[in-house]
């Protein structure tokens, strides 16, 4: 399991993974609401995604991650809304191929990225909010023993609909000799 920057490149691997996943993923999907689409806000293509996710890591906003298996295009992993100063915090993302879910890739990767936030960039607080439907990604923060701080009614327009969310939350300290060794076997 890997974590290495987007790259245009990826745009076949990562269009057939995301056409092959369509249905498993659309519970869980991102979608813009009507009134985004009233002023103009467009899907982009994946060309067009990657140059504003480049864009806004140069400014320091957001970390976009692929997700390698076995040397392979399996997912993704965004560290997003990442603020400085007084307040150093972020969230992460994510979504993988059904055909790796379940061998440990996700809670690897998500692990790799807290501890990027944590000692490379010296973030405070990083969120995780996931559908209280999600078993899986339930499953990935249970994992990496992350605190659940709340509810979020209505956060986020997914799948056609404003959904409620879980938030869960890692905060620098929190494990001390980093978040994949909570994964590794003692």
């Amino acid at each position: 399991v890997g974590l290495r920057p987007l790259r245009q490149s990826d745009g076949r691997a990562w269009r057939e993974i995301r056409r092959a996943n369509a249905e498993w993923l659309r519970p869980w999907e991102a979608t813009l609401p009507p009134e985004a689409q009233l002023d103009g806000d467009a899907v982009p293509t994946f060309g067009g995604m990657v140059r504003r996710l480049r864009r806004d890591a140069r400014q320091g906003r957001i970390l976009p991650f692929a997700l390698t298996y076995d040397g392979r295009l399996a997912g993704q992993v965004t560290v997003g809304g990442i603020a400085w100063g007084s307040l150093r915090s972020a969230y992460i993302g994510y979504w993988i191929d059904q055909r790796v879910a379940g061998r440990g890739a996700m809670p690897t990767a998500v692990a790799l990225a807290l501890d990027h936030c944590f000692t490379a960039l010296r973030l405070h607080r990083v969120e995780i909010n996931i559908r209280p439907e999600n078993a899986p990604s339930l499953r990935v923060v249970e994992k990496l023993g992350l605190r659940r701080e709340g509810e979020r009614a209505a956060y986020l327009h997914i799948d056609g609909e404003w959904r409620d969310h879980v938030v869960f939350v890692a905060m620098a300290g929190d494990a001390p000799d980093g978040y994949l060794a909570r994964l590794s076997p003692a």
